[in-house]
């Protein structure tokens, strides 16, 4: 592997911690009911173009952090195929988290576009 393959794998991968966050609470926003890991896994897949980049595994650290910072709320449920399969949704304070994050995200995106434009 390159510098430069090694050097994009760094940013990508300090780009898509705090990415990742918002995503989830995005799809759980979204979601009518509750929602099982894998299930927020295939919606990510679905809608978000690659946010996970194939690391579903990625993706349980982070709902855990998300619920321990009492942004998400879960339940076990029994499954007829596994293992109990834990159900997530988001809260109040996960909504209005949401909300802060996505203007965050706005303001970070309409200043890096500015500082970029011209660039290719």
């Amino acid at each position: 592997m390159s510098d430069l393959d090694a050097q994009l794998r760094k940013f990508q991968k300090e780009l898509s911690s705090g990415t990742v966050s918002l995503a989830l609470l995005a799809v759980l926003a979204k979601a009518s009911e509750p929602l099982y890991g894998y299930l927020i896994a295939k919606e990510l897949e679905r809608v978000g173009e690659g946010v996970l980049s194939g690391k579903q595994s990625a993706l349980y650290p982070v709902l855990r952090n998300l619920e321990g910072a009492g942004l998400l709320e879960s339940h076990v449920e029994p499954s007829v195929s596994g293992p109990p399969r834990r159900y997530y949704r988001i809260n109040d304070d996960g909504r209005a988290a949401l909300r802060q994050w996505i203007a965050a995200w706005d303001a970070t995106r309409n200043s890096l576009q500015y500082v970029l434009e011209g660039i290719h």
